[in-house]
């Protein structure tokens, strides 16, 4: 059966085998050169925005056969630690340490300038495009280390309105409505952008360590955290759904009989179709999970670095993941022969299909 990048589909020896294969994965031509902090694919098309610490994002174009070539790219004066796309798949916004948000209009055939849409008095951690329901067009909302998120009509050069958070902002996502906002301290702010000014609901992260990443799920109905201490756990937002919140140890490898190597998980992503979901860590493996079966589908081999940031096509089909330095062990750690790029893994047909439900189970 031929699939993307022109392979046959394989099941790896049925589905009871639960390790993956990634020797067939792609690399990303060109890649950045310098660690990748964030990787997002357009809504609309085969296009990758990459944000990195050599001051750019750049934007690739991906083929059926797994090729991928550059098609636009802008700076901004620091590293850029955030990218994303409207939903239109026209504009792409990064922001990063340069305490500014920059949007590229690829609509209008710009390839290279990027204009400023927002500003805050600290670094920029995330960036995300939200529909607003009382809002006509989309905005910008932006969370930054000094302790505020900020909503950005694009034509307009001041925020429409500004959050206070409890800490830094570390992670940010959103699904519809659900506008989920992590911070240091463990603080997580839910906003429902049908009242956007103020919290929903703040809760203490489930887990006992510094969130890493925060990813909604496809439904809006709650999210998944990771942290830095190899755990995820799964939180939905309403009280009467909270029997379903677990978390689950992932990333960790047994270094002596007495002995665990603990990992950080860098980065979680919805699959588009399944809602099955995958984690990424420091250890340099990915894995993808079933959250309502509670199974892990598959787990695959260490890359050759830390993974820092991944995402899924939107078709569910291509999962790209950058390898590159976290910084999980400080700047010393960060020497000159680390990787820094961006792997393309071809989905085959069972890796991210949820476990069939038993009988009378929901």
């Amino acid at each position: 059966m031929s699939t993307l990048f022109g392979q046959a589909a394989s099941t790896g020896g049925g589905t009871g085998n639960t390790t993956g294969d990634i020797s067939k994965d792609v690399a990303l031509t060109s890649p950045p050169d310098d660690g990748i902090s964030d990787v997002k694919f357009s809504p609309q098309s085969e296009h990758l925005a990459v944000a990195s610490w050599d001051k750019k994002v750049r934007i690739y174009e991906i083929n059926a056969q797994g090729g991928s070539e550059g098609k636009a790219l802008f700076e901004h004066e620091q590293p850029v630690l955030s990218c994303c796309w409207s939903k239109d798949g026209t504009k792409v916004v990064g922001a990063g340490s340069d305490r500014a948000a920059r949007m590229m209009d690829l609509g209008s055939g710009n390839t290279t300038t990027a204009q400023q849409v927002a500003a805050h008095d600290a670094p920029i951690r995330c960036a995300r495009f939200v529909d607003i329901p009382s809002q006509a067009g989309q905005m910008l909302v932006t969370g930054s280390w000094d302790k505020t998120i900020k909503y950005w009509d694009l034509r307009q050069s001041t925020a429409v309105a500004s959050v206070q958070c409890q800490e830094r902002v570390y992670s940010m996502d959103v699904v519809n409505t659900l506008l989920v906002v992590a911070t240091a301290d463990r603080y997580i702010d839910i906003i429902n952008l049908s009242d956007p000014a103020k919290f929903y609901k703040t809760i203490q992260s489930p887990l006992k360590w510094q969130t890493r990443v925060v990813t909604c799920f496809n439904d809006g109905s709650g999210f998944a955290v990771g942290s830095i201490e190899g755990r995820c756990a799964i939180q939905y937002v309403e009280e009467k759904d909270s029997s379903a919140n677990f978390s689950f140890k992932c990333h960790r490898s047994q270094a002596s009989h007495n002995t665990t190597n603990v990992y950080s998980v860098n980065a979680i992503s919805f699959h588009p179709q399944h809602g099955t979901f995958s984690t990424a860590g420091s250890d340099g493996t990915f894995h993808f999970w079933d959250k309502d079966a509670k199974h892990r589908l598959k787990g695959y081999p260490e890359v050759g670095g830390s993974i820092s940031s991944t995402d899924f096509d939107r078709t569910g089909n291509i999962f790209a993941y950058a390898v590159s330095y976290d910084w999980s062990k400080g700047y010393a750690a960060n020497t000159p022969n680390l990787p820094n790029k961006v792997m393309l893994h071809a989905v085959q047909a069972d890796e991210c299909k949820p476990r069939p439900k038993a009988g009378g189970r929901k």
